[in-house]
């Protein structure tokens, strides 16, 4: 028989890491460059049990490190490098090839890497602040990525192309290995073509849907190969066709995380490129798979001030040169979306300053009107930061512009200070980017973002919290009960504060479970009322109807069943296949004493006599006896329904007569 292989295994999820489990080859470990005891933590709280996590404290014994370990994967920590991180990359990618890479650092630093990050060289750029769950799904995706790299497929084309080419040394050394492991690597072939267990899967193995297994499989292979929403195979539509067949399964929600994160973290790099059509196309994908993803509103109105910037840069070297009526014309253009007709050469002249002290103070009258109806950064090119920079393109030393651009920098602080104080750090960061880029204090900047990335550690903590406490409940069958201390309790929790978090989506699946198997289990022991009490708790959780309609079915049989059993029918009725006549009591006989006893009985299903009672006898005490004795001896053919036998319940009244 096939050794077992451990069911949290991830090794299992290619051919090399089945055989490795079976040869007993030590797992590859998370090796990780930094000095940030809080992101060793969570590497180790997210990364599965069969790879270690080893933290490295300088660049200098990371190579020794990878040598002796064979890593798979390793993150680096800007923070912990002391050369420039890209000269760090481009000597690891000569070193070891198949290395997966996580780089962790800020936007400036994703910057300095974005040739590495285009060939492959960064496998992920993780942002700072982190949060436990971006870093696991960024360590899941580069265990996906190594196994894939590791173990080509071995028939058919492949699914991921390789990041990079091997040097002719790098290929010896491989032949070489796979001929000394080759005899091994049979004998876990030959063990693989024996029976295997179904294939993993996080719902309950009586749910297991090969079907969705498939779509899932599929689409973790074109999110690897980089087919994200195109061509027509791609991980997003696969992704949500899995979430057809099952709604709440955290796979497919995991895998559309990943999809939006590519193409916010492409988008991103494009922006930086100044390639705003790029940029606007990537997210608007996004946007088309989650509208009300966080990133995807923060990035949009990103590459919207970038847009608007650029509109003002050209407005201002128009007006820089002496082009006043070229620079109205393009911030017209922009704005009404109209073309204006340029002035003669001696109308411009004689015009231009009055024209300019006039659009200026258009620009910033539409500005504080903007300012009063709350439209500070949006509609694009229709809001007060667009109408109060157009002026002060047209003039930066005015008083009036000054004051203007201070009360717009006020605004957005406010706003900011006023999703702050509602816990709401995604749109906070909005406003602070939008004060930022007026021109707010820096030191004022700063504050802002330190207290929303303590809300961002906070609500991610909070979550986790939640999330535990759910489980705790769960492991230990506190499912319903008590009203404030139950898992339905903390999963109320949970929706409240993030209904589309991979972790809410976890645990209503897992409380969706044990709805289903608690109300299985009751039907099981026959306590009709605990089952309809879990279906019913099972229906207001929402839980998919087609998982509930066998039990449903099964319950409506058994309720059916035992009435059934429960009724009394007259015996006449059933097929006796013996008889045995009560003996008549000499004492009655004696006395010429007549009489009839009624009697109760269960026909088992077996066709015996059961639990035979007397319910009623005239005279009291003379005839019961004898009745009980024949009747405990009398046989019937069983009850049947659909092929089953089945126990019924029957009366009989025995009449005793004198022969006179």
């Amino acid at each position: 028989m096939a050794p077992k292989i451990p069911a949290r295994d991830r090794r299992a999820a290619t051919p090399l890491g089945v055989a490795a489990l079976r040869l007993g080859l030590a797992p590859s470990p998370l090796i990780a460059l930094t000095r940030d005891a809080q992101l060793v933590a969570t590497l180790k709280k997210v990364t599965d049990p069969v790879h270690k996590v080893l933290p490295v404290g300088s660049e200098v014994d990371l190579s020794g490190v990878l040598l002796t370990h064979q890593g798979g994967v390793a993150l680096i920590d800007c923070v912990a490098v002391a050369s420039p991180v890209g000269k760090l990359i481009d000597r690891l990618r000569v070193q070891f090839p198949e290395l997966v890479l996580i780089v962790v650092g800020r936007v400036e630093e994703q910057a300095t890497l974005g040739a590495q990050i285009t060939d492959g060289s960064v496998h992920r750029f993780l942002h700072r602040p982190l949060s436990e769950q971006r870093v696991r799904l960024f360590v899941e995706a580069a265990w996906r990525r190594h196994a894939q790299d590791a173990v080509p497929p071995q028939a058919g084309p492949a699914l991921v192309t390789p990041r990079r080419k091997t040097g002719a040394l790098a290929w010896v050394g491989l032949a070489a290995a796979l001929a000394l492991a080759a005899p091994l690597l049979w004998r876990a072939q030959q063990s693989q073509q024996a029976p295997q267990p179904a294939p993993e899967s996080h719902a309950p193995a009586a749910s297991y849907d090969p079907a969705l297994e498939s779509l899932l499989s599929r689409a973790d292979s074109a999110l690897a190969a980089g087919a994200l929403v195109a061509p027509q195979e791609n991980a997003a539509d696969l992704y949500r066709e899995a979430l057809g067949r099952n709604a709440r399964d955290p796979r497919a929600v995991n895998g559309l995380a990943a999809v939006i994160d590519h193409l916010l973290a492409a988008a991103e790099q494009q922006l930086q490129q100044q390639h705003l059509d790029a940029a606007q196309q990537l997210t608007e994908q996004a946007r088309a798979i989650d509208p009300n993803h966080a990133r995807v509103a923060f990035l949009a109105a990103q590459i919207d001030a970038q847009r608007e910037r650029a509109v003002l840069t050209r407005a201002q070297r128009a007006a820089a040169g002496g082009d006043v009526a070229g620079a109205l014309a393009t911030l017209e253009d922009a704005a009404r979306g109209e073309h204006r007709s340029t002035l003669v050469e001696e109308a411009r002249q004689q015009l231009a300053q009055k024209q300019l002290d006039a659009r200026v103070t258009d620009f910033l009258s539409r500005g504080r009107d903007a300012l009063a109806r709350g439209a500070l950064v949006a509609p694009l090119k229709d809001n007060a930061r667009f109408y109060i920079e157009s002026a002060r393109a047209l003039a930066p030393g005015a008083a009036s512009v000054q004051q203007a651009t201070q009360e717009l920098i006020g605004r957005l602080q406010a706003e900011a200070r006023q999703a702050l104080d509602a816990k709401n750090a995604p749109q906070a960061d909005i406003w602070i980017a939008a004060a930022a880029d007026a021109g707010a204090d820096g030191k004022q900047v700063a504050a802002l973002r330190a207290e929303a990335q303590q809300l961002h550690s906070a609500h991610s903590e909070q979550l986790a919290q939640l999330s535990a406490e759910f489980n705790t409940r769960l492991e230990r069958g506190a499912v319903l009960e008590p009203p404030t201390d139950s898992a339905r309790f903390y999963l109320a929790q949970l929706n409240q504060q993030a209904a589309d978090d991979p972790l809410t989506q976890r645990a209503r699946s897992a409380y969706d479970a044990r709805l289903v198997e608690e109300a299985r289990s009751a039907l099981r022991a026959q306590d009709f009322t605990a089952t309809r009490r879990w279906l019913s708790e099972a229906r207001s959780a929402g839980v998919d109807a087609a998982a509930l309609t066998t039990i449903e079915a099964a319950l409506t049989a058994g309720q059916n069943e035992s009435q059934r059993a429960e009724s009394y029918v007259d015996a006449s009725t059933l097929t006796r296949i013996r008889y045995v006549a009560p003996k008549f009591p000499d004492i009655a006989r004696a006395h010429n004493i007549d009489g009839w006893v009624d009697l109760q009985f269960l026909v088992d299903t077996d066709g015996a006599v059961t639990d035979v009672k007397v319910v009623g006898a005239q005279p009291v005490g003379i005839f019961e006896q004898v009745a009980l004795d024949a009747v405990h001896r009398w046989r019937y053919l069983p009850q049947m329904h659909d092929g089953k036998a089945l126990g019924q319940r029957a009366r009989v009244r025995l009449r005793f007569t004198v022969q006179r």
